[in-house]
């Protein structure tokens, strides 16, 4: 008798071979390299530990914090609009997507449904009904 712990390992190993997965190692590899990006994402996190610092101060300084406030949201509009970030984000979408799929077949078989019924990923939100739920997430 196969362990199920071994099979699911071995639909995990598929899972990387998948061109989504595929594409969201490659995504993320070149986030990885530019330069320009890791600068940037440093930059945020340094400007958001500064924003952070200042709120929590006994004697808030409003202006400063809303100087900061803005840093920190230019530098992430400046992160969302790298090509290499975009690229990455795009990426991500879709292997969520196969994800959601994958969770809503092992939620079937674990309600006592049969898992190859599933054919569709699951639709975005609960309609309250469990009768036509692919499972929860």
């Amino acid at each position: 008798m196969t362990d199920v712990i071994t099979l699911f390992k071995e639909a995990a190993a598929a899972l990387q071979k998948d061109p989504r997965y595929i594409d969201l190692d490659n995504a993320r590899t070149l986030n990885d390299k530019d330069e320009e990006l890791q600068q940037q994402i440093g930059d945020f996190n340094l400007a958001r530990i500064d924003l952070n610092a200042a709120v929590g101060e006994e004697t808030r300084d409003e202006e400063k914090i809303g100087r900061l406030n803005d840093r920190v949201n230019q530098l992430y509009l400046d992160i969302m609009q790298n090509e290499s970030m975009a690229a990455y984000n795009d990426a991500k979408t879709e292997m969520d997507a196969l994800l959601q799929y994958i969770n809503a077949i092992i939620s079937a078989a674990v309600n006592g449904e049969d898992p190859m019924t599933v054919e569709e990923p699951p639709a975005g939100g609960c309609s309250g009904s469990c009768g036509s739920c692919g499972g929860c997430h």
